[in-house]
């Protein structure tokens, strides 16, 4: 009885700590910056590897964006290295002040500058949303976690595909669901657009 009475309070007491480090996000003089990670055209209708509801996701990324905007926060735009359909999609188009940085991996900071902009700018808290969840944006969530950053994934504002393991196919849906299941709570703060914007402006 008193084991079990123990396991409970450590598993309290870590729920407790995740919910703490993730609200200490917000915190006076911290800097934010908005990640928007490969949305691009080779995701969308009619193009290669057209994902689930693109549209829908990418223009919650433009709520994001255009809030970032207005605000004078700072925006990131990453791009995967491709000739076909690799421009980002015209619903989150970059700025020509705006930092856009092009990929050849899976994890944005691989071999990237990424992480140096984020120092040079001081930035604390990142804001991440893009295509796919299972993949880029699940890499770019797990790496800045581990670099010490406080990561806000918003779920809306991300889309995946259906993917077959062996015999098996698991829908988009699930798969996006599952992978924020993972990610919530220890390597980010999960939340929607709409949440977000009522919560942080």
């Amino acid at each position: 009885m008193k084991k079990a009475v123990n396991l409970v309070f450590c598993l309290l007491f870590l729920l407790t700590l995740s919910q703490m480090n993730m609200d200490a996000q917000y915190t006076e003089g911290s800097q934010t910056a908005l990640l928007l990670i490969d949305i691009q055209y080779f995701y969308f209708p009619g193009a290669r590897q057209p994902l689930l509801n693109p549209e829908k996701a990418s223009l919650n990324a433009q709520k994001l964006l255009t809030h970032f905007r207005n605000t004078g926060q700072l925006v990131i735009h990453v791009r995967h290295n491709s000739k076909t359909g690799g421009e980002i999609h015209k619903n989150v188009a970059p700025l020509e002040t705006e930092k856009v940085i092009s990929k050849n991996n899976v994890n944005s900071f691989k071999d990237t500058d990424l992480l140096d902009y984020l120092k040079e700018h001081k930035i604390d808290n990142l804001i991440i949303c893009g295509m796919m969840t299972h993949m880029c944006v699940e890499a770019a969530v797990r790496a800045a976690s581990d670099f010490g950053f406080a990561v806000t994934l918003i779920q809306d504002a991300c889309t995946t595909r259906t993917l077959k393991y062996g015999d098996k196919e698991i829908p988009a849906e699930a798969v996006h669901n599952s992978t924020l299941a993972s990610l919530s709570g220890y390597y980010a703060k999960v939340t929607d657009t709409k949440t977000f914007l009522e919560d942080f402006i």
